[in-house]
């Protein structure tokens, strides 16, 4: 019998390497493949080793060789220079916070490479990413899960998959802890086991996203008002881009009481600032959604919602009209971003989720 063929996407992080490691051990045939998405006018420092870098495609290679299976670079540059890299930068311009992230996943990963993958006779892709994906007959609908390891999860990044996406996904991840996925690694005798991770914006080769933006689109550092926020003037901002919902540090101003960023108006080209209690917001509406539990979701139910990778999830009521989706919140959640991701859950099942469009 034949047997299935996987087409791993390995950053040269430990991860993808311990994912391709457990999916040989399981008798896929696995193809290694790293994709070269860097910038070409983005330098590569010496050293470097974040998921676009050369080093990162050595240490792909070195692990590949190390378990035997063939290791291919796949230039998908265009393309994410098209899908991802403009995106982020439209949205800064915007005056909203992008989840590069999100995008990456539903564009690239799981659409450009798997329809790669498919052209090729390979019947999967598999990431090293921490999440659980299973069928559930009676509804009919492939299933995307919370990972084992709560702290690792990262299916906050996937919600955006699609049915056709999920059936041909694989999470070898998705059982495992972070400790144990490296022990294992270290077990194979791969170079990887102890890499660090890495924690900056993977394109972003310098880790300063606010010059990669000016490089690119420089009105968005245009200078303008910071308010208070009674809308008195208190400040001068460098570009919207250089700042956040919630943000406190570098705002440059004394206002008598810790102030936060509380909104960024693009009308006005003016950055908002106030008190801790401006930054709470109880509703949300979030566009763009996609449903895995569901084909077509209910009116309304409840959720638990996440508004941040890093924020617990908070009890919610989500209400579904005309593509939209309304979350009103139990308690007022902290710093809720436009741009950024909501991503809807029941238990350890991912509901779905959404972009934030504007919150109050």
């Amino acid at each position: 019998m034949a047997r299935a063929k996987v087409m791993v996407a390995m950053s040269g992080g430990v991860d993808s390497a311990v994912a391709a490691a457990l999916l040989k051990e399981k008798e896929y045939e696995v193809v290694g493949v790293t994709l070269q998405i860097w910038p070409r006018d983005a330098p590569l420092p010496p050293g470097e080793t974040g998921c676009c870098s050369l080093a990162a495609v050595e240490d792909a290679r070195h692990v590949a060789q190390k378990l035997g299976i063939p290791h291919y670079v796949l230039n998908f540059r265009d393309l994410f220079e098209r899908e991802v890299i403009n995106y982020f930068v439209g949205e800064y311009l915007a005056g909203r916070t992008p989840n590069p992230c999100v995008v990456c996943n539903r564009k690239v990963k799981f659409k450009a490479l798997l329809e790669r993958a498919l052209a090729l006779g390979m019947a999967y892709v598999a990431t090293g990413h921490y999440a659980r994906r299973d069928y559930d007959g009676r509804r009919g609908r492939h299933l995307l899960r919370r990972a084992r390891d709560l702290r690792k999860d990262q299916t906050y990044v996937l919600y955006g998959l699609t049915q056709e996406q999920l059936a041909r996904a694989l999470f070898p991840l998705g059982e495992y802890t972070k400790e144990e996925v490296r022990r294992k690694a270290k077990t194979l005798g791969l170079r990887v086991a102890a890499k660090p991770e890495s924690q900056e914006i993977c394109f972003v080769t310098m880790g300063d996203y606010r010059a990669f933006i000016g490089a690119r689109a420089p009105e968005a550092l245009r200078p303008g008002p910071i308010l208070d926020y009674r809308g008195r003037v208190v400040g001068q901002h460098q570009g919207l881009a250089n700042y956040t919902i919630g943000q406190r540090r570098g705002l440059g101003v004394a206002l008598g009481y810790p102030a936060y960023v509380i909104a960024l108006d693009r009308e006005r080209n003016a950055v908002v600032i106030g008190p801790a209690k401006f930054a709470y917001r109880r509703h949300l509406t979030a566009r763009d959604n996609n449903f895995i539990a569901w084909a077509a979701p209910p009116p309304s139910c409840e959720v638990e919602a996440k508004v941040r990778y890093l924020s617990p999830a908070a009890s919610a009521a989500l209400r579904y009209q005309e593509g939209l989706v309304q979350l009103e919140f139990a308690t007022p959640q902290w710093a809720i971003t436009p741009g950024q991701a909501v991503v809807y859950y029941q238990g350890d099942l991912v509901v779905g989720g959404g972009t934030i469009e504007e919150a109050w």
